[in-house]
């Protein structure tokens, strides 16, 4: 009798398994994630009154409308010359980047959806042109987990740099 239960539970720890591994490579090699990690879009997006949503407590957003003491803060997009035009190469960056889908691209803000490889974890990275202070505000956020071992750091930085060529 403990043989059999033992057979049955080892069978069904292979078939959780299999089954593991199974949604992990169509995630990973089929192409186009399936959405298991990629959690629902947020309701607080948006620039208004020249901030963006509060980041959670969580070390997995950057935002430039934070107190540059804030863990959290990252500097926003400094431009020289014509405001129309740095707004149309941020855009054609934001559109040119890989896994990202531009979700809102209007005159003043730009939100897009920036999907991992493999997995298919979503980051909401959100621009604002800023006239006021001379700047484009960014915040870029984690819909799901805790940690995102400085992705969104280091993809701000990405579009930094390639904004200022």
């Amino acid at each position: 009798m403990m043989k059999t239960f033992l057979k049955r539970a080892a069978l069904a720890l292979l078939a959780l398994v299999g089954l593991t591994a199974l949604i992990i490579s169509i995630e990973y090699f089929g192409g186009q994630p399936m959405g298991l990690f990629s959690g629902s879009r947020p309701s607080t997006l948006g620039f208004s009154g020249g901030q963006f949503a509060p980041p959670s407590w969580k070390p997995n957003t950057v935002s430039s409308t934070v107190p540059a003491a804030d863990t959290h803060y990252i500097a926003p997009l400094a431009f020289s010359g014509s405001t129309a035009d740095s707004w149309k190469k941020l855009q054609a960056i934001v559109a040119g980047s890989s896994r990202a889908t531009l979700i809102t691209n209007g005159p003043a803000y730009l939100h897009a959806e920036f999907r991992s490889a493999g997995l298919g974890f979503v980051d909401d990275v959100e621009f604002a042109l800023d006239e006021k202070a001379g700047v484009i505000q960014v915040r870029s956020a984690s819909r799901l987990g805790v940690r995102d071992f400085g992705v969104n750091r280091a993809r701000v930085e990405s579009i930094r740099g390639q904004f200022a060529r």
